[in-house]
């Protein structure tokens, strides 16, 4: 009886390992964020200064921010393992804490010049500017966690 069970046991961990060895790994386009998705991101970088801009379009960005997560959690669940590990990289916490410091480093550096933005047409632009850094630093960061996932053989080219 005992060596039915010592053969039950080998023959189990020989198919789980079977199992693994078989399982398929993503490949890089499996795993890349959809272009739109950066659309997402870049209205919401850019969301200070739209709201600032238009103060009457917070039922849409509020309604846009769901949809957003909703999109996320939904359609791009298999992309969620690259979502955990951009937020887990200091990469993208640098990336965050930059967009931010750059955000407030930007309206204060123009306050004191005497260039404070006070037109409808400035925090536009504001928000032009803060979408097309917040969508370039988010591809570059999303480029080099799919090479780390290349490198470490958990994502193939």
């Amino acid at each position: 009886m005992q060596s039915t069970a010592t053969d039950t046991t080998t023959t189990t961990g020989t198919a789980a390992g079977a199992g693994a060895a078989a399982e398929v790994l993503p490949t890089v386009g499996e795993m890349r964020l959809p272009a739109w998705f950066f659309g997402f991101e870049g209205v919401l970088a850019g969301a200070f200064d739209l709201l600032r801009a238009f103060p009457s379009a917070w039922p849409a960005l509020v309604v846009l921010a769901a949809v957003n997560i909703t999109v996320s959690l939904t359609l791009l669940r298999r992309r969620l393992k690259l979502a955990k590990l951009l937020w887990r990289g200091k990469g993208t916490r640098k990336v965050a804490f930059a967009l931010v410091g750059l955000r407030i480093g930007t309206h204060v550096l123009l306050g004191v010049l005497g260039l404070a933005l006070t037109s409808a047409l400035g925090h536009v632009l504001m928000a032009l500017v803060m979408a097309g850094i917040t969508v370039g630093l988010l591809a570059y960061v999303q480029r080099t966690a799919l090479t780390a996932l290349v490198a470490a053989g958990k994502v193939t080219a």
